[in-house]
């Protein structure tokens, strides 16, 4: 096997120019973040089901991550992406229209766009774990995610003028949609010039020039390869948490802490900063100390950042305790992500990385419709003990197949 990428495969060139990418869509995704369950109560009225619209993001973006993964093994990681933020752009705006003309339809048939498109740019890190070898595969997919980092400088920055000194309405949202479709635009142009398609890439670097491409083996026999279930354990819980808590924090500074809308935008930027301002230094860090520990590690620090909600009601204290949910939720990211991406051939990445994203979707979804209810019914304190339960019960799960191990190489 070649151990090292040939040196005329332009990987620097690739890793900046999907880093700017991530930067770019990180800051259309602060404001889904931030006002996607203000805009569906808005616009429908409907405010004891303000889980929904996120419900309705993280639906379609669930439906959207395992056919969108299956593509990009079938024919490439760029032309998937490129689809991704096309339909991202054109979601982005059929919402604004939906808050000039309050329409229903519109909004639903824009959150399913955008959270579609939110599926295929999730899957950007599958062009990530291509371009770098399994020893530095962490830190390669941490100098993608890294690019997220301007991206949280980005949002706050084009977003919060539009919202300084206005009352909250359905039509105040219209440019501040449009603006995330242009944006989108961006993402898209930038795609274009990542070039060899990074599977391709992949390919190079994992055979010989005279070796034949290995067959793609069934889903159900790769997740039952070692590591796979545990990192995919820790996805779930981890991913269905943070979008939960993210997408339904904006409702509860606004409506329960009564705050402004536009301090909503410094907390998400702040989320979104700790999700990946130490992705370089974390994911050197789980090169070394290995998977499983890094996914423990992550979750712990999530689960006592959601806990820390029940007695948070200031701008600075939230700010602080989102930040450390997207630490968290960074280092089992990461850790999963290089665990599968290990695990899997390029003709199967994308197809596991897929699925485990439809299922973390789907966790996401019903965990935001019913968190809504809940903040609406009980208060903040049933989605900051829930979501704590949810992340942390994972936690001895992964730990027990280590803990076996070690007790059988003990008795030998």
């Amino acid at each position: 096997m070649v151990s090292q990428p040939p040196p005329a495969l332009p990987i620097r060139r690739n890793t900046v120019l999907l880093a700017a990418t991530m930067a770019v869509n990180s800051a259309v995704l602060q404001l889904v973040a931030a006002v996607s369950s203000l805009t569906f109560v808005l616009v429908t009225g409907v405010r004891g089901l303000l889980g929904l619209g996120p419900a309705i993001f993280l639906t379609a973006s669930a439906l959207t991550a395992m056919p969108a993964g299956r593509l990009m093994d079938r024919f490439g990681r760029t032309p998937v992406m490129s689809f991704g933020f096309g339909v991202g752009a054109a979601g982005c705006a059929l919402t604004a229209l939906a808050t000039r003309l309050e329409s229903t339809l519109l909004v639903i048939a824009g959150f399913a766009l955008i959270g579609a498109a939110s599926a295929v740019s999730l899957l950007i890190r599958t062009a990530a774990g291509d371009m770098y070898a399994p020893a530095r595969r962490a830190r390669g997919i941490s100098y993608v995610l890294f690019g997220s980092v301007f991206g949280a400088i980005l949002g706050p920055t084009v977003f919060s003028p539009m919202f300084a000194g206005k009352n909250v309405e359905a039509h105040s949202l219209t440019v501040p949609w449009l603006a995330a479709g242009g944006i989108s635009l961006v993402a898209l142009a930038i795609v274009q010039f990542v070039r060899p398609d990074p599977k391709r890439i992949a390919e190079l670097i994992g055979t010989r020039a005279d070796e034949p491409p290995v067959a793609a083996a069934p889903l159900s026999e790769i997740v039952r390869r070692p590591g796979v279930l545990p990192s995919m354990l820790a996805a779930l819980a981890s991913f269905g948490v943070m979008v939960s808590v993210m997408n339904l924090t904006g409702y509860v500074v606004v409506e329960h802490h009564h705050h402004h809308q536009d301090s909503v935008f410094p907390i998400i930027g702040a989320h979104v900063f700790g999700m990946y301002a130490l992705v370089l230094v974390i994911g050197a860090l789980i090169d070394r100390v290995g998977r499983t520990p890094a996914l423990e590690v992550g979750l712990v620090v999530m689960a006592l950042s959601t806990i820390g909600l029940l007695w948070a009601t200031g701008v600075f204290a939230t700010a602080v305790l989102l930040l450390g949910l997207g630490i968290g939720w960074n280092i089992s990211f990461v850790a999963a992500t290089a665990q599968m991406a290990d695990q899997t051939s390029p003709a199967e990445r994308g197809k596991l990385l897929g699925f485990n994203d439809q299922l973390a979707a789907f966790l996401g979804a019903g965990l935001a419709l019913l968190g809504g209810y809940a903040l609406d019914a009980i208060g903040v304190a049933a989605l900051a003990i829930g979501a704590t339960v949810i992340v942390a019960s994972p936690i001895l799960l992964i730990a027990l197949p280590r803990t076996s191990t070690r007790a059988v190489r003990e008795s030998g």
